[in-house]
Parts: structure tokens; C-alpha cells; sequence
């Protein structure tokens, strides 16, 4: 297999949810996985938008969706979707986790970026 920069096979998944939003409490819409380090950080649509957040922090540009039956790629530097290897299982969230998903306020419609 061929080497792509910016992505790990090998390393798995950091959770089941969005590392900061559990660690504070907050919730996320889609969850979005690292390709290089297997961060879970949620989408561009959470408010925290902690996937973004860690790929310019970290300058791990590449993701995977974490969402299941979902497995395309996205590059926040060149802003297009990329193909991308097999990554470590497991390669989604459970199908039973709901979406949105941890500590969901009643209003969540309303905080959903556009």
C-alpha cells in the first residue's frame, strides 16, 4: 500500500464521541475522525466545531467521517474530498448512538451551523 502524508491506517479511533464535547459537557451533530491520529472531534455544524479545531492545531489536515455508512475523506487544507486507505477499526460511531449526540440541549435544532 502507498503511503498518503497525513494519514495513519494503523491508528484507531480516539472514542465513540467527540473527545472535547465529552470531556466539557458539550454535544456534537456529526463526528468527524483524524486521519493521522484518530481524534474524534465533532463537524463543522456542532457549535464547537472541535474536528476543524484539532486539524488546525494539530496540523493533522485530513479526516474521515466517524458517522456510519459514511466513508469519504475531507482535506481542510486544499478544501476537497481525497481518497483514503482502510482506516483501524471500528470505522464509525455505534449505529445506536444517537445523533445528535452528548449532552444534547432540548433547543439542538436551533445551534445546528449552517
Amino acid at each position: 500500500m502507498t503511503e498518503i502524508a497525513g494519514i495513519r491506517p494503523e491508528v484507531g479511533p480516539s472514542g465513540n464521541g467527540c473527545v472535547e464535547c465529552l470531556d466539557g459537557g458539550g454535544w456534537w451533530f456529526h463526528l468527524r475522525r483524524c486521519a493521522e491520529c484518530g481524534h474524534v472531534g465533532c463537524c463543522d455544524s456542532s457549535p464547537e466545531q472541535h474536528a476543524s479545531k484539532h486539524a488546525a492545531e494539530a496540523g493533522h489536515p485530513i479526516i474521515r467521517s466517524f458517522e456510519p455508512g459514511e466513508d469519504w475523506f475531507w482535506n481542510y487544507t486544499t478544501e476537497q474530498f481525497v481518497d483514503g486507505p482502510e482506516l483501524a477499526a471500528p470505522d464509525s460511531h455505534p449505529v445506536t448512538q444517537p445523533v445528535p449526540g452528548g449532552t444534547v440541549p432540548p433547543d439542538w435544532v436551533d445551534h445546528v451551523r449552517q
